[in-house]
């Protein structure tokens, strides 16, 4: 049996975190706790039941992420950028967390924190992540920008990803930086038209690469 990475148990760990906290903390929960809150500030309620399968998702998704690379038709690849992969997975078992710290602080104590601010910043730190880890993926099914011609030549992939990883990683801390100066539909719309140009962009680019080479005819 393969033996567990540190940083794989790390991940089990922070996956697991979301359901004990919950257990230790869901008598003192009220009825109804805040599940949504709306680009206007309205906060949506549901039953405090509710907050046990937002917890449950770490665990389901960490299981998806350990079996990503396993059934992927390019599984060799995984190897050439594990450690980012690893620490991708961790990251997003913290954001879920994360989230679960949130709507139970926000259950318990109402106000205490800015939960647009938080959002926004979990967001920036996120695509900052990801464009800093996007040079170092290789051509998988399941991880990375998979468009048709990225999927169909090493060259358009490595191009795609190198642009996409400058673009997320400035997108990403343009995004911190606006969560300090902006609030409401203004922060928000601003988000939505990062997070727009970022993505879009070099999906546009990879199929203008992918025309540009001589087989594509």
């Amino acid at each position: 049996m393969k033996k567990l990475s540190k940083t794989r148990v790390l991940i089990w760990i922070f996956a697991l975190a979301p359901l004990v906290i919950v257990a230790a903390l869901f008598s003192r929960l009220p009825e109804t706790i805040p599940m949504n809150w709306g680009l206007d500030g309205e906060v949506l309620r549901g039953h405090r039941m509710n907050i046990w399968w937002l917890a449950g998702l770490s665990p389901l998704i960490a299981g998806l992420f350990m079996v990503i690379p396993k059934i992927d038709p390019r599984k060799k690849n995984y190897e050439k950028f594990r450690g980012f992969y690893d620490a991708f997975c961790l990251l997003m078992m913290l954001v879920i967390l994360g989230i679960v710290g949130l709507v139970l602080s926000e259950s318990l104590n109402p106000g205490r924190i800015q939960v647009e601010f938080v959002v926004v910043l979990i967001c920036g730190v996120l695509f900052a992540f990801l464009g800093n880890m996007m040079p170092k993926v290789k051509s998988t099914f399941f991880v990375g920008i998979r468009t048709p011609w990225t999927l169909s030549n090493n060259e358009v992939w490595n191009k795609t990803h190198r642009l996409g990883g400058f673009l997320f990683f400035f997108g990403g801390l343009l995004i911190i930086a606006i969560s300090f100066f902006l609030s409401g539909i203004v922060l928000f719309a601003i988000l939505f038209a990062i997070i727009a140009i970022i993505v879009l962009v070099p999906v546009v680019m990879s199929y203008v690469w992918y025309r540009k080479l001589p087989e594509s005819d």
